[in-house]
């Protein structure tokens, strides 16, 4: 290498992924570089895009870049190891599956304005409503057409603000009617979710999964390359320990489980204004703490966030209370997100044996590319 490259290099292994501990280079997260006429072009193993975490480690590699008197020109290129399937979905860069032990607790709502949240960021994003008996998203994200047909018999979802949205509430006949399936045919309709919808290039699908830990479940992770999920719980001990089970059925299945949220964490009376918890109070912080798991947010009781789904998302009102947690929750999850798709190049790099004194572009199995940073 030149001792221009050397330099970079160097200046390279000074960048420390906050949430991981380690510099990009030792993680593997430097694909490639090249230096051409004063550019230097950097590959780099993101897959998260608009994650707060990995927009800040693209502004420290730009800084690195200008300190040794270069142009960057930074682009993200995930891999298989991080989950970038090319046989299923393979448009699809990111599969975020959003459960809960029971229902009521808010789980559509917190899975809605997660896809509002991130698709707000720039992202391009998709929502699933997999809650086959009670599909109750396109209420949180109205939309206002139905799906269209290509012409090899494949379903595209109608978008609400942006996000593409597909819910059994399409398929049913009538708003009220019940959706009566048994157990393989709620496996037909997941197959058919998975395999028969133009999602087109997305870099997030939000899965609103049913409650419980049955085949729906089941389907996805046994299906798809899941990044992570998202555990939805109040602060009730009945759903706390209905949660409980749900987090074991991933743990079980390798699913990375990002955090907990629960949401009816308390209400503040407009008139007295004191905070009561008609719910309990710290449910949520009992199982991050048993399991070891994040508690991405605390969530209030407000008429923006779960009522009547007539009003755009909390994450998109500018003047309602409740917009600044749900906006740090979608923050806090992409940047979850970021940090298990890079420990999973981490991992993979030292299951391959690498040395890490070896050059940035060594052997770097490459797919997926994604957008400049």
């Amino acid at each position: 290498m030149s001792e221009l490259e050397d330099e970079l290099e160097a200046r390279l292994r000074e960048i420390e992924d906050p949430l991981v501990g380690e510099d990009i280079i030792t993680m593997g997260l430097v694909n490639d570089v090249e230096i051409d006429d004063g550019t230097a072009s950097i590959s780099l193993a993101f897959n998260t895009p608009f994650a707060p975490g990995e927009l800040e480690l693209g502004d420290a590699v730009r800084e690195a870049v200008a300190d040794v008197g270069l142009e960057p020109n930074l682009y993200a290129e995930a891999g298989e190891e991080q989950g970038f399937d090319e046989e299923v979905m393979p448009n699809v860069r990111n599969v975020v599956a959003v459960a809960s032990g029971k229902g009521g607790v808010g789980k559509t709502t917190v899975a809605a304005n997660l896809a509002a949240g991130l698709e707000d960021m720039g992202a391009r994003v998709g929502l699933l409503d997999a809650d086959i008996h009670g599909p109750n998203a396109p209420r949180v994200l109205p939309v206002e057409e139905e799906p269209g047909v290509t012409p090899d018999e494949k379903i595209v979802p109608p978008t609400a603000d942006g996000v593409k949205v597909m819910s059994m509430g399409f398929l049913l006949g009538e708003k009220d009617d019940p959706a009566i399936l048994r157990g393989p045919m709620v496996n037909n309709v997941m197959t058919h979710f998975f395999e028969n919808v133009e999602w087109g290039a997305l870099d997030y699908l939000v899965v609103d999964l049913p409650p419980g830990t049955g085949d729906a479940s089941l389907d996805l992770v046994q299906t798809l390359p899941v990044a992570g999920v998202v555990i939805v719980t109040t602060p009730q001990q009945m759903a706390v320990d209905d949660a409980r089970k749900g987090l074991r059925l991933f743990e079980k299945h390798n699913t990375p489980v990002l955090g907990i949220v629960e949401n009816m964490s308390r209400y503040h009376c407009p008139n007295c204004g004191d905070e009561h918890d008609p719910f309990g109070r710290g449910g949520a912080e009992e199982i991050a703490d048993s399991y070891d798991v994040e508690l991405l947010g605390q969530i209030p009781i407000h008429e923006h966030f779960g009522a009547d789904g007539t009003a755009d998302p909390a994450v998109k009102l500018e003047d309602s209370p409740v917009r600044e947690p749900v906006r740090d929750l979608v923050d806090g999850i992409a940047d979850r997100i970021g940090e298990v798709n890079r420990r999973k190049v981490a991992d993979m790099l030292d299951l391959g044996g690498r040395e890490e004194d070896q050059s940035p572009a060594d052997g770097r199995p490459k797919g997926g590319a994604g957008p400049k940073l």
